[in-house]
């Protein structure tokens, strides 16, 4: 069978390619991918090429199927796994496999895996380490920002906090306690905003900063205050680049006393290191976000380590278990991160998008991998629909739900739309 799919055959070298695959063994399975959504990190390794953790050394020779957050229908299934899979099942993927100590994953280790391709072979390991699961759900793009999403519930169960008089580790944010999310109302931070409002171990305080205010007012029309209060959390929002102290401003809103847990979502010097300085007793900093130079560092109170018990954690990516609460958080409503979508595109404009993701605005950038569409914020779908009536459409179709990607969208696209 064949597939169109991007390929890396070293830094900053990505091509679109029709190739054969070869027949699936009989411990592989073949699916059709049908939704991809990009991820920093694959901008990471196109960058970096041989010289990433992930990616091989021999990649000009043997070149890999980047996207790592994909989900599609599984089309074959080899011997092996027959009595557990099935044709025409739906499937998401969790691509950190950590099978026998090695990095290698889906988007970023193998010749015929990865989101960025209309059909791909998932190698017997996948199917060992319980990697693939079972998506139930009317829209595939769910499935697909299942992975980012289990980063972030991953960072929540990272946190920890110590138990008075001894030293066992009470896992997870502080239960009620005080939490402030920095650099928080990009793709991920919008995520872990929709969490820590809807999970079963909430702050008490919520405080989300940025400097950009248009980002942090479409996150305040999406995440309420009030949604936030009903269930238990007291929302605010804060543009700190409008503030002349901006410490004292979000020390105040703790009244003085320091946040419990506080998240960081970009990998700045500043923001790292304010982060230290609003942290209370026992409070622990959680880098989140994962810097492209090798040599990134910030300053930390090592006096408050000392003496006051703060602490740091970081994470990268999430597991299995965090995954499966990912998609059943969704399935039963509990989040929505389509939120954390912006814009729309097709596999013809993967490479662009990536090459240029960092200063391509806005959130999560969703790739529909057997169309061909050019990369399209869903806020501009009303003035593309001026000549173009599936925008037209689409913007109709988004404007009924709160101006969000949805299900019925895209089952729309995936009628109307180009084929690749």
């Amino acid at each position: 069978m064949k597939t169109k799919a991007i390929r890396l055959y070293g830094k900053e070298d990505l091509r679109l390619e029709e190739f054969e695959l070869p027949a699936i063994k009989d411990d592989e399975i073949l699916v059709h991918i049908i939704s991809d959504s990009i991820c920093m990190s694959t901008y990471k390794a196109t960058m970096q090429g041989p010289d990433h953790k992930r990616v091989p050394d021999d990649v000009a020779e043997k070149p890999i199927i980047v996207g790592h957050e994909f989900c599609g229908e599984i089309v074959e299934v080899g011997s092996k796994w027959a009595n557990q899979f099935k044709p025409g099942q739906k499937f998401s993927i969790q691509p950190a496999l950590n099978y026998k100590g090695s990095l290698d994953a889906p988007g970023y280790s193998y010749e015929y895996i990865g989101g960025s391709a209309t059909y791909g072979i998932l190698p017997n390991e996948v199917m060992e380490m319980g990697c693939l699961l079972e998506y139930d759900n009317d829209a595939y793009f769910y499935g697909s920002i299942a992975e980012p999403m289990s980063c972030i519930v991953g960072t929540y169960h990272a946190m920890y906090h110590t138990t008075s008089g001894s030293y066992v580790h009470d896992m997870g944010i502080k239960e009620g306690g005080k939490m402030a999310i920095l650099a928080g109302v990009g793709p991920m931070g919008i995520g872990a905003i929709d969490y820590a409002i809807h999970c079963d171990r909430k702050p008490g305080l919520l405080v989300v900063t940025d400097i950009d205010e248009a980002r942090l007012q479409r996150a305040a029309s999406i995440y309420t205050v009030e949604e936030a209060a009903k269930n238990g959390v007291k929302l605010i929002y804060v543009n700190t680049g409008a503030l002349e102290d901006a410490d004292k401003y979000m020390m105040d809103l703790t009244d003085g006393t320091g946040y419990d847990d506080v998240m960081v979502f970009a990998p700045v010097k500043p923001v790292v290191e304010m982060g230290d300085r609003l942290l209370g007793r026992d409070g622990c900093l959680n880098f989140f976000a994962g810097p492209s130079k090798a040599d990134f560092s910030a300053t930390m109170n090592f006096y408050n380590v000392h003496y006051a018990s703060t602490h740091l954690v970081g994470t990268s990516g999430g597991n299995t278990d965090d995954m499966k609460e990912s998609l059943r958080m969704m399935s039963d409503g509990s989040i929505n991160p389509s939120s954390m979508i912006t814009h729309i595109g097709g596999l013809n404009c993967t490479i662009d998008t990536v090459m240029n993701l960092p200063s391509i605005p806005g959130g999560k950038k969703l790739v529909y991998t057997n169309i061909d569409l050019p990369l399209t914020a869903i806020a501009d779908f009303r003035a593309k629909g001026e000549s173009d009536p599936l925008f037209k459409d689409l913007a109709d179709i988004c404007d009924r739900h709160n101006g969000l990607w949805n299900a019925e969208a895209e089952k729309y696209l995936l009628a109307n739309a180009k084929n690749i």
